[in-house]
């Protein structure tokens, strides 16, 4: 049996009095996508935040590839696209220069970028269709682009595991179906994405599973199955029963888990 992606176990976080995540476990598996679905104070940003070593949980642990976050995120295991509110769109910085953030990790303490660096930073920034774009300051790029160079960083960045907040918000239909595109690219590589979205109709076509997620996991199976009304009036507690959601049928489907 293969060592799980992504195994969260238990997981316990307290903000002061504030439950933000309550015994939730996830188990993904290499290769996968998941879609993470919960309304907003669900916990959510805090599972990204446990899941890269940014913060301890009160209980339980959480291993990547069967190692610690901090330990992975040293080794640069772990790429992060961030929701666009969380960024300096106004800091001096090229597309390249954000790319070659990825790279940092291999630099050591002088961070002088090598041939290898280099060339990798060009290949991803094809890879996401930003090559003409390089030499641009990020904030003049439109907002599927700049989520765009934020994959490309994990791309050169070598990561075997992406996590990715709210990737298609803000973005134009081309620029979602090109992100969607690369996700698959990347999963069919090998590998792991857990993407957070508020954008239900998209996950069929680009998740492998999803997950409804209220400070625990109250369920963990194939998206047409999460997305059935009755299991999104537990995540969002509201009248949902009467939205139309699409479903579709997808190959090595996850067991179904539920809370």
């Amino acid at each position: 049996m293969s060592t799980p992606a992504i195994l969260v176990d238990n997981v316990t976080v307290h903000y002061g009095e504030v439950l933000a995540l309550d015994a939730a476990s996830l188990t993904l598996d290499p290769a996968r996508i998941c879609g993470l679905v919960g309304m907003n104070g669900s916990g959510k940003s805090t599972l990204f935040k446990v899941i890269m070593g940014m913060i301890r949980p009160d209980g339980g642990s959480v291993r990547i590839h069967g190692q610690s976050p901090s330990r992975t995120r040293r080794e640069g295991g772990i790429g992060y696209v961030p929701q666009s509110e969380e960024v300096d769109w106004q800091f001096p910085l090229s597309v390249h220069d954000v790319v070659m953030m990825g790279r940092y990790g291999h630099q050591g303490f002088t961070r002088r970028a090598t041939k290898a660096d280099r060339a990798a930073v060009d290949e991803a920034l094809d890879r996401v269709e930003l090559g003409p774009y390089a030499g641009r300051q990020i904030g003049q790029l439109s907002g599927g682009q700049k989520k765009r160079a934020f994959v490309a960083r994990g791309i050169a960045q070598g990561a075997t595991t992406m996590l990715l907040d709210e990737p298609f918000a803000g973005v134009d239909k081309r620029s979602e179906a090109t992100i969607t595109r690369l996700l698959r690219e990347l999963a069919s590589d090998g590998c792991t994405i857990l993407v957070s979205t508020h954008d239900l109709h998209a996950l069929p076509e680009l998740c492998d599973e999803a997950v409804l997620l209220m400070h625990r996991v109250l369920m963990h199976g194939p998206p047409d199955r999460v997305l059935q009304p009755e299991n999104l009036a537990r995540a969002f507690g509201l009248d949902v029963l009467n939205r139309n959601f699409p479903a579709q049928d997808h190959r090595a489907k996850p067991k179904e888990r539920t809370a």
